[in-house]
């Protein structure tokens, strides 16, 4: 199946898509602001330059797209019928590049815990988050 869109749009609206700062994102630092947790973003010496980095309670939040980080069983993550040459090599290098860098945080004795997009979806949003912020709480008195 073709794209929908001529190569030079396609260029354009992939171009806008963020890295950083995205709605997911957003939505998951204003809960945890809300809650009282302050945090700092992308911190660029910790591997992966994570998300949101909680060091009161030595915990570090991912906030991951169902696309581009290719969620498992999403309904929200499909394979591009289109370049396949080109996407299928590059969502399997996010994944494994997604798994490395949990492996180093933990070897780094940090608590990783991934949010993905679709878990901030629909009704999910507050049992998401509020779980969340449990198992931050949670793995900060474990250790």
């Amino acid at each position: 199946m073709a794209d929908v869109f001529p190569q030079k749009k396609r260029s354009e609206v992939m171009s806008r898509i963020r890295s950083k700062n995205t709605k997911p994102e957003l939505l998951v630092r204003r809960f945890l602001f809300s809650k009282g947790f302050r945090f700092r973003l992308h911190q660029h010496a910790l591997p992966g330059k994570p998300d949101i980095v909680l060091r009161k309670f030595n915990a570090i939040v991912l906030v991951n797209g169902c696309f581009w980080h290719g969620h498992n069983n999403c309904k929200y993550f499909n394979m591009p019928k289109s370049r396949e040459d080109y996407w299928i090599p590059k969502i399997k290098n996010n994944i494994f590049k997604d798994k490395e860098v949990v492996r180093k945080l933990r070897k780094l004795g940090w608590n990783v815990f991934t949010v993905w997009e679709c878990q901030l979806k629909e009704n999910k949003v507050e049992t998401t988050l509020t779980t969340l912020v449990s198992k931050i709480l949670s793995s900060a008195k474990n250790s």
